[in-house]
């Protein structure tokens, strides 16, 4: 397995990590604990050592279920978690965002008991709170830290000005925004802050929710009830959506011809390609999909690749916005193709 170092000062990990939250959310129906805990297990067997979970997939079960599947390797893994919704710890409900200080230590307790273990690697703020000084919340870390509960602090989703702020009180090790081949929003402005000052980068939804393997297409029938992308409406996954985006597969696939690979691993490769600090998450219920994930690693990509992918994406005229607008009004200030923190604050409150 390729390591890869996430930031300056982060752990080193598999250069590819494994996303848990398909497992029991998201884009089908969940799958049963046994299962679940097989295909954590199986993505370490081949090597992998980021995983990731949050509170609110399930929500709870996901870290229920990483903790056990991972218990007995636990000190040559890296589990990352989040914190952030104010979720109802008996109905499961949630009630928007908070990151209070003492919401914060309530939600790592009960993930730490969750994750059966007594320290977390990463621990990100899943959202920036519009109602919490972005300060409060890494100095919340800072002590967690401390304490030894937690080892490294990330963000999720924030822009530019909130790193930032973020990391002249607690270093900010790892931000975790989508990122891939169709949703270049991280390129104007947090990859940047994140090169100069360090910080490791993990792309969420590297395969564009499964569009960019090749295997969601024109004819897909979504379930709208258990899949995500039908039931919140995500607009690129509308059968118009799916039609007219098709030529960025297509893309994928010419370069693919060349390298003897699938359209999914061209995709990943391209991530890998672009910067050496940077760990995609991609995630599956399908151990054959697991294997043709980590085939990316073989897949070397040249500059001249690199460019001929990032080129011929330009002349695309993409059809519809990454997620609804109401998803994109959660995410910060600078995250969002479209906006910028550029000589503000982001959408977390000053002190």
């Amino acid at each position: 397995m390729q390591k890869r170092k996430l930031g300056k000062n982060g752990p080193e990990v598999s250069a590819l990590g494994f996303g848990c939250m398909n497992l029991v959310y998201a884009y089908g129906p969940p799958v049963d604990k046994k299962y679940a805990i097989s295909m954590i297990q199986a993505a370490y067997e081949r090597g992998v050592t980021l995983f990731d979970t949050a509170e609110v997939y399930g929500p709870f079960v996901d870290e229920e279920y990483v903790g056990e599947a991972l218990a007995s390797v636990r000190d040559n893994v890296v589990i990352a978690t989040k914190f952030g919704f104010d979720v109802d710890p008996i109905t499961g409900e949630r009630h928007g965002l908070n990151s209070s200080p003492e919401h914060i230590k309530k939600a790592v307790d009960a993930s730490l008991k969750r994750l059966k273990t007594d320290y977390i690697d990463i621990l990100y703020q899943h959202r920036v709170d519009p109602n919490v000084p972005i300060e409060d919340v890494a100095g919340a870390v800072k002590e967690l830290i401390d304490e030894g509960k937690v080892k490294y602090f990330g963000l999720s989703e924030a822009g530019g000005a909130t790193i930032q702020r973020a990391h002249a009180v607690q270093p900010v090790t790892v931000v975790q925004n989508e990122y891939s081949v169709w949703t270049r929003d991280p390129e104007h402005e947090v990859l940047p802050v994140c090169e100069e000052l360090g910080i490791g980068f993990v792309p969420w939804s590297p395969l564009g929710m499964g569009y960019l393997t090749g295997k969601v297409n024109p004819s897909t029938s979504l379930d709208p009830i258990y899949d995500l992308r039908a039931s919140a409406r995500f607009p690129r996954f509308t059968p118009y959506a799916l039609k007219v985006n098709w030529p960025v597969v297509e893309l994928l696939e010419l370069l693919g011809q060349r390298k003897d690979a699938t359209p999914g691993q061209v995709a990943l490769a391209w991530l890998l390609a672009k910067k050496p600090w940077i760990v995609p998450i991609p995630g599956t219920t399908k151990l054959d999909h697991l294997e043709e994930n980590l085939g990316a690693l073989k897949v070397q990509l040249s500059r001249d690749d690199v460019k001929e992918i990032d080129e011929a994406f330009a002349s695309i005229h993409l059809q519809g916005a990454r997620a609804p607008e109401e998803l994109l009004k959660v995410h910060d200030i600078g995250a969002n193709l479209g906006t910028s923190s550029a000589e503000g604050h982001g959408k977390s409150p000053l002190p």
